[in-house]
């Protein structure tokens, strides 16, 4: 059987501990960074802009994975989820910014709601660390 050592990545959440989960687990070289919105106690960091929601969450992913020893080159697979698909387009362009040359497995869905009225987009993924492509 192998074992893997396991860390837990924390954002500093309030919600991590009530509802019992971690912004990224590492576990061995494998990565799962949780669903992440824009949220911040004054409201959706972007407002009412799903592409400026993105690019925060983003900032947010980045920060998990270089704790957890990972990179956005690194991305396997990416999951969005979006209160309105209209946003696709815009979402997927800032998605495309980041793994425009990456290029990891992606769905886009869209859901009835998020966590707050207020958020347009989550994003989750998962990274295997080794796993960049080769630079030439």
């Amino acid at each position: 059987m192998t074992e893997y050592t396991r860390q837990n990545i924390s954002s500093g959440s309030v919600w991590e501990p009530v509802v019992g989960y971690s912004r990224a687990v590492r576990a061995g070289a494998f990565v799962y960074v949780a669903g992440t919105t824009a949220s911040s106690p004054d409201g959706a960091v972007g407002g009412a802009d799903a592409a400026a929601q993105a690019r925060e969450i983003f900032v947010r992913i980045g920060a998990a994975l270089e704790q957890a020893g990972a990179s956005f080159d690194e991305v396997v697979r990416s999951r969005v989820y979006l209160t309105d698909i209209a946003d696709f387009d815009a979402v997927g362009a800032v998605h495309g910014e980041i793994f425009g040359a990456i290029r990891p497995a992606l769905v886009a869905v869209a859901v009835g709601a998020l966590a707050a009225p207020d958020l347009l987009v989550e994003i989750e993924l998962d990274a295997i660390i080794g796993a960049a492509l080769p630079t030439s």
